[in-house]
């Protein structure tokens, strides 16, 4: 198992190794080492469906403090605290659609397919 070092800990986390990320990432590859070998059809499929959730997981473990800082001063530039404040925004016209709006948005999805799919991330 390799070390993956995830914002989650800290030096004053009482938790020693491994870490979240790591036991996230030993199970996920339990499943694609000697799992997914060795089972057919349906459980084969739920079986990789598995392996991709964990790998969202361990991504999110490893991005999401740091997603989160960046989305909250996104929304902040935006002067809204939240996403439903954003959505209202827009929708009453108190948001200018412009380029920082499109910046932003184009940001958040960036940063949400960073954790669900990295491969549809495309320059």
């Amino acid at each position: 198992m390799t070390r993956i070092d995830s914002p989650v800990d800290s030096p004053a986390d009482p938790h020693d190794v491994p870490t979240v990320a790591e036991l996230v990432a030993a199970v996920r590859d339990f499943l694609q080492t000697d799992v997914l070998p060795a089972v057919e059809g349906r459980t084969r499929y739920h079986t990789r469906v598995a392996i991709n959730v964990l790998a969202m997981v361990v991504r999110q473990i490893e991005l999401g403090p740091g997603q989160a800082e960046e989305h909250a001063a996104r929304l902040a530039a935006l002067g809204v605290a939240g996403d439903a404040e954003l959505a209202a925004a827009i929708r009453e016209g108190r948001v200018a659609d412009d380029s920082a709006l499109i910046t932003a948005l184009e940001q958040s999805v960036r940063a949400k397919l960073a954790v669900a799919n990295p491969a549809y991330l495309t320059e």
